[in-house]
């Protein structure tokens, strides 16, 4: 075993974005090199094969059933072969939904990049796809295949925002948000699929093994890959406070505080960087209005607020039926895209409800409380749509040219100057209306989800609601 080194690319400084902060210490981060990935040529058989296999929706007790860090050989290959198991076909829907649409939007170059980046990542895992995952050089090497499927996506949700707002003319708002709502639910699957793997790779026990690195601190007790099993969201709430308030003063000369109270010091499993992005964009939002409106006096107040463990028996719906996670929460079926080739054979595609856990799921409310005069009734009806902005045509232009300049940049919102999720560099997605929505797409992906409600003159109430991952064995 001595003789078996890890690859490289998957030391390099993307892969930190995969791993919790108090867990990279233990990591030896290298320069990435180039290495070329063994690849296979995708054929449109391929995709029409891959496409056609059923999806069943991911769950948050999917991710943690490999057991606790560190890993040992048998539950490293365990987990390898599961991300092998659902990753291609995915893969697949999400290359056959983009060619669904209008040719002339899909030949736009931002959104034809995206299709050649799904593409280079189905033909790096197509090599494995009819083979087990049985030797820990091959987990290394298939670990390999998931650092370069991290890296090739890390920035489609800015790409893509792009691409469409210069194909606004050939495609309705509302198909663009029906098909954006659709394919970047998919996307944060797809992608926690890998990082997860990539996370258990690194806190496993043999490649602590064959890196010599017995003395190295472990991960805290409370991380399973990128889910933190203790997390605390007031932390997040402060730290995301800290990050927002400096920018907000650096632009405005001032900054509001924030109070938290409910119940602070509560904890509960789930992704700490899907919370981290939701808390931004909604405390972004929030410190832009109280700002704007000259209420900075006014505190915003965030209040932390357990849900209520499941009885027994409790865990159903109005029918009778189990509580689920479905598969059109998640962006798995497609409806979306179909429409545009007026096919609806949706039914053909299993749509297997499974119960989140079945274990008691304990969860978290959090509301936001601001007083910065409330959203206009012109702008509520709007609030959820993808690449709804503010900004005129002149603003969204200099948005898409990168240009700073202050004729063009003087409406800019400032809060908007924050790094989006998932790799996305910062000022990528600034001003182009994505914050909200993907936020929301973040919270519904798991069962939770977000809800606005508005007083117009006074303020706004934003209640962001989790479910956690249960009781882990």
């Amino acid at each position: 075993m001595a003789q078996l080194q890890r690859p490289l690319i998957i030391q390099s400084q993307f892969i930190r974005l995969c791993c919790p902060r108090n867990a990279r210490k233990t990591l030896t981060i290298t320069p990435p090199r180039h290495c070329k990935l063994h690849t296979s040529t995708v054929t449109d058989n391929d995709i029409a094969r891959l496409a056609s296999l059923p999806l069943h929706p991911l769950t948050l007790a999917d991710l943690v059933k490999h057991g606790r860090p560190p890993l040992n050989t048998p539950q490293l290959l365990t987990s390898a072969n599961f991300t092998l198991s659902i990753l291609p076909a995915r893969l697949a829907h999400r290359i056959q939904s983009l060619r669904n649409l209008p040719f002339i939007v899909v030949s736009n170059p931002h959104i034809s990049k995206i299709h050649s980046n799904y593409i280079h990542s189905l033909s790096t895992l197509l090599p494995w796809a009819e083979r087990e995952i049985t030797t820990l050089e091959d987990e290394v090497k298939f670990t390999e295949v998931m650092a370069d499927l991290v890296q090739t996506h890390s920035n489609t949700i800015s790409v893509l925002a792009r691409g469409f707002l210069e194909a606004r003319k050939y495609i309705s708002p509302k198909d663009v948000t029906r098909f954006l709502d659709e394919h970047l639910r998919a996307r944060i699957g797809t992608r926690l699929i890998a990082e997860q793997h990539l996370a258990l790779h690194f806190s496993s026990q043999p490649h602590h093994d064959v890196t010599h690195t017995h003395d190295v601190e472990e991960p805290p007790s409370g991380f399973i890959g990128v889910i933190d099993t203790k997390l605390r969201p007031a932390k997040i709430v402060q730290h995301c406070e800290a990050v927002v308030s400096e920018i907000c003063e650096l632009k405005y000369g001032v900054r509001p505080h924030v109070v938290i109270n409910g119940e602070p010091e509560y904890t509960f499993a789930h992704v700490p960087v899907h919370l981290e992005y939701i808390i931004t964009e909604l405390l972004k939002n929030a410190f832009r209005a109280t700002v704007e409106s000259g209420m900075e006096r006014e505190p915003i107040e965030v209040t932390i607020a357990p849900l209520p463990e499941e009885q027994p028996g409790n865990n159903v719906d109005n029918g009778g039926e189990a509580k689920a996670i479905k598969n059109v929460d998640q962006g798995n079926v497609d409806v979306a895209s179909r429409s545009f080739t007026h096919k609806d054979d949706s039914s053909s595609i299993a749509s297997e409800q499974i119960r989140p856990l079945a274990h008691s799921t304990p969860g978290v409310t959090i509301r936001i409380r601001d007083r910065g005069g409330g959203i206009s009734p012109e702008n509520y009806a709007h609030i959820w749509d993808y690449s709804f902005t503010t900004f005129n045509e002149d603003q969204v232009s200099a948005t898409l040219s990168g240009s700073s300049s202050s004729k063009s940049g003087s409406g800019m919102d400032a809060l908007n100057a924050i790094s989006g999720p998932g790799g996305d560099g910062a000022n990528s997605l600034a001003g182009l209306g994505y914050g909200l929505p993907l936020g929301r797409a973040y919270a519904e992906y798991f069962g939770g989800g977000i809800a606005v409600q508005s007083l117009w003159g006074w303020g706004t109430d934003v209640y962001l609601s989790l479910k956690g991952v249960g009781k882990i064995d």
